[in-house]
């Protein structure tokens, strides 16, 4: 299977020269590289979200495969999607799936199940793609797509998967969640509902995430991802959270009557 991108050109710039050049000045060199087990990363276009995104994957020593969680934005495909081979051409070149990987974590969870319709017009995986390819060039990936209506269970049980197949690779895997915060909140409201979401993430509380999610009406597209990177990574031996960047649409566009949010974080031992 060969999957061409859907936002380049919108998102992130479309030809090399100028998306190496966009992410050159999003990512910091300055800053150590750490071993970390998880890292969320929003998704939004570059000019809004990659700053925040580029603040986190500077901090992120890399290895040799990323498997990569994100939400389902189109509705298409199974509820918990997974791709176990295939090629994502990007302006940077084309990203081998880790396909020994993907077949290991696709037999870890009687949820996941083998899909790539869902993977087709979805961008949430696709936008990582450029800087983890700029970082690493030969890095693979495993995409998985999981829609938010599941119970916190199923989530719970992936995370568990990942984590066994992780551990049984020899851990030269990072695990990553793609998800923006409140979507077209006032300013004011976003950032309130996005800390309460946050507070639970840095509390590596997976539950209580899905539970604030479900009663303050955060409009967090990717908590189903997010829960399963932390259910993995306390499993992997998680014991703390860092935010590295939290910013929203209005920080960048002056207006902050409708906004979404964007935030990063890295979980390590």
């Amino acid at each position: 299977m060969f999957r061409f991108p859907v936002v380049s050109g919108r998102f992130y710039p479309g030809t090399r020269s100028f998306l190496e050049e966009r992410i050159d000045d999003l990512i910091d060199r300055k800053v150590p590289a750490e071993d970390v087990l998880g890292v969320l990363c929003p998704h939004a276009g570059y000019n809004f979200s990659g700053a925040v995104a580029g603040a986190a994957i500077s901090r992120v020593k890399f290895k040799d495969t990323f498997i990569i969680l994100g939400p389902n934005h189109t509705g298409l495909g199974q509820p918990c999607s997974i791709m176990v081979e295939g090629t994502w051409r990007t302006p940077l070149g084309d990203m081998e799936i880790d396909s020994e990987l993907a077949q290991a974590v696709l037999g870890s969870s009687s949820y996941l199940q083998k899909d790539e319709k869902a993977h087709l017009e979805e961008h949430s995986i696709e936008v990582q793609l450029p800087f983890l390819q700029y970082f690493k060039e030969d890095v693979k990936f495993v995409p998985i797509v999981l829609m938010g209506d599941a119970a916190g269970e199923v989530y719970k049980d992936i995370g568990k998967g990942i984590a066994k197949v992780v551990k049984e690779s020899g851990g030269k895997v990072v695990i990553m969640a793609s998800s923006d915060m409140s979507h077209y909140e006032t300013q004011a409201a976003a950032k309130e509902n996005d800390f309460k979401a946050i507070e639970a993430i840095l509390a590596l509380d997976a539950d209580e995430l899905l539970k604030r999610i479900k009663d303050h009406h955060i409009t967090m597209c990717g908590y189903a991802p997010v829960a399963t990177m932390i259910h993995a990574c306390k499993e992997l031996g998680a014991k703390k959270a860092e935010l590295v960047m939290y910013q929203t649409s209005g920080d960048v566009t002056g207006d902050f009557h409708r906004v979404v949010g964007y935030a990063s974080v890295i979980i390590k031992k």
